[in-house]
């Protein structure tokens, strides 16, 4: 714990209740909620998404849309806000608290320097010449562990990783040293290792300022590497509240047990899974090299080299590596949206190397794609049953949604969802039902191989939990290939035969999935494994340390 801890209690809210109006009605999101957040110390608000532990979170910040109604106190630094006018509210933005989003490159704006966005947050609040602030600027920049942060100051945000975005990102938060921060899934979009930096960076910070930090998130293994305390939400309470150890130890809510119960570990166990079938492989590539051709004047950018391997029909292949890695660009080649430089990428029989669309067309029927976001991937416009429909009438299985409603129900009930479910938009269902949703569009023609691109990052672990379940089960009974493309290494270990582990390009390593983690032969491997937190604060207290000596 830090020393400043018990020095003061900068955030307490007593009996807050936040209600939505909606064309419904009004929508009860937060009930009697009492919360207090002490300087020094880590508190994670966890809990399902709709548990109310967002809107919890902004309320301390005055962060709610106008249809939102507060009851109850938030004070910040002994100021209520809870109706205090808009001026006032900007006046304590920043200096009194701060926020560190999740998705770095929504919070920067492209068409200026990160010095720019750092120096304009400075003097909004504080009389500071350009000088002076570009040096604060510069500082904040390495405080955070920006190399060369004097010249890197005057780059655009697109010139930096996803992990240096997200460190700027904490520079800006931490520019005028406010008393608390608000971190809403601040690793959710990032790699195991950068995560693990990013983690390593807060408590740093913590502890060298005595800011307290509010995180919200719904990875219990973050939770477990960096929380002090931990407040568990459902249903818009609060039901149990308890210091980060005694909770993993011996959790006392039932709803606390399901959620901790629900965590994917890595178990290094040989599984049950679907056997293999034989005959053609689905994929087999060979020496398989992808290039992206170089702009005004730049080289050409090989993101996969001489990578050679193969997914047997049933198989589940387990594609893991960083951003950048090219894992994701593997995926695309194969579903011939990428084109191949070199080597050979035979996908279904097909030669994917200089083949043309109405060669490849009659494979596409085949495939099915399952993708991170199915928020971003349905036509938010159609109904669920129209968007499953689609591949149906597209590849001219059925004359129009109407006729395939029959397909629809039965793949809809496939995926354990309700037939009156596809008469809904997507934005009526949950991420946990549009995930489902989107399974059942990818079965929908029956096809021989699946590709899916980070399916379960974005859900809850008790909703991802049920999804990876019920895609083992569906793996299971209709026997199709999948190249499974993620970075969480217990995800892996849950579903996957066999793993390739990519690194800049190139294959660190492959194998079976029980020997690959579990006892790794490559440097790299090892340290995917050791930058990936696991959800028990005592061994994960043990594995940073191993992870900072690697």
């Amino acid at each position: 714990m830090s020393p400043h801890e018990a020095t003061a209690t900068p955030v307490e809210i007593r009996n807050l209740g936040i209600t939505f109006s909606t064309d419904g009605g009004d929508v009860a999101a937060v009930r009697g909620v009492d919360l207090d957040v002490r300087r020094g110390e880590v508190l994670a608000i966890v809990g399902e998404s709709g548990s109310g532990k967002t809107v919890t979170a902004r309320s301390i910040l005055g962060l709610l849309p106008e249809t939102a109604t507060l009851q109850g106190t938030v004070l910040l630094e002994g100021e209520n806000i809870v109706g205090i006018p808009h001026d006032d509210l900007r006046r304590l933005r920043g200096a009194k608290a701060a926020m560190i989003f999740q998705e770095p490159s929504t919070a920067l704006n492209p068409v200026f320097t990160v010095g720019w966005q750092l120096i304009e947050g400075l003097q909004a609040h504080e009389r500071l010449g350009k000088k002076e602030a570009k040096a604060r600027a510069v500082e904040m920049l390495r405080r955070v562990g920006i190399p060369d942060p004097e010249r890197r100051v005057n780059d655009y945000p697109h010139q930096f990783s996803g992990g240096q975005k997200q460190r700027i990102v904490i520079a800006m938060a931490l520019a005028l040293e406010p008393a608390v921060i608000l971190a809403d899934e601040p690793t959710t979009a990032l790699d195991v290792t950068v995560q693990a930096e990013i983690l390593d960076l807060l408590r740093t910070l913590r502890d060298e300022t005595g800011t307290a930090i509010v995180l919200i998130t719904h990875n219990m293994g973050v939770v477990a590497d960096l929380a002090d305390r931990v407040a568990v939400m459902y249903d818009g309470e609060i039901v149990e509240t308890a210091p980060v150890r005694e909770l993993f130890a011996a959790p006392q809510h039932d709803y606390t047990k399901r959620l901790l119960a629900a965590v994917p570990r890595v178990e290094i166990i040989d599984r049950d899974l679907p056997a293999v079938g034989g005959g053609e492989p689905a994929v087999a590539a060979s020496d398989l090299v992808i290039e992206y051709p170089g702009r005004l004047g730049r080289p050409t950018f090989r993101a996969v080299d001489r990578v050679s391997f193969s997914i047997a029909p049933g198989e589940v292949l387990g594609l893991v590596g960083e951003s950048g890695s090219g894992k994701t660009t593997i995926g695309r080649a194969i579903a011939g949206l990428t084109p191949v430089a070199d080597g050979s990428l035979r996908v279904l029989g097909t030669e994917m190397k200089g083949v043309r669309e109405r060669e490849f067309r009659p494979r596409r029927s085949e495939m099915g794609f399952v993708f991170q976001d199915p928020a971003t991937s349905f036509n938010p416009l159609l109904t669920i049953a129209d968007c499953v429909a689609e591949p149906l009438v597209v590849h001219g299985r059925a004359s129009s949604p109407a006729d395939a409603r029959g397909r629809v129900d039965e793949l809809l009930e496939a995926v354990q969802l309700p037939r009156d479910y596809g008469d809904r938009f997507p934005h009526e269902l949950s991420g946990g039902q549009r995930q489902r949703a989107s399974l059942a569009r990818a079965l929908a023609l029956d096809p021989k191989l699946l590709i899916a691109d980070e399916p379960t990052s974005a859900l809850d672990v008790s909703v991802q939990a049920r999804v990876l379940e019920l895609f083992r089960e569906l793996q299971q009974q209709f026997g199709f290939a999948t190249l499974f493309i993620t970075h969480d290494l217990a995800v892996v270990d849950m579903l996957a035969h066999r793993v390739v582990v990519l690194h800049q390009g190139v294959i660190a390593e492959e194998g079976p999935t029980s020997r690959v983690l579990g006892d790794p032969q490559q440097d790299y491997t090892r340290r995917l494994l050791a930058s990936l937190p696991v959800p028990d604060p005592a061994e994960q207290a043990a594995r940073r340390e191993a992870w900072r000596a690697s």
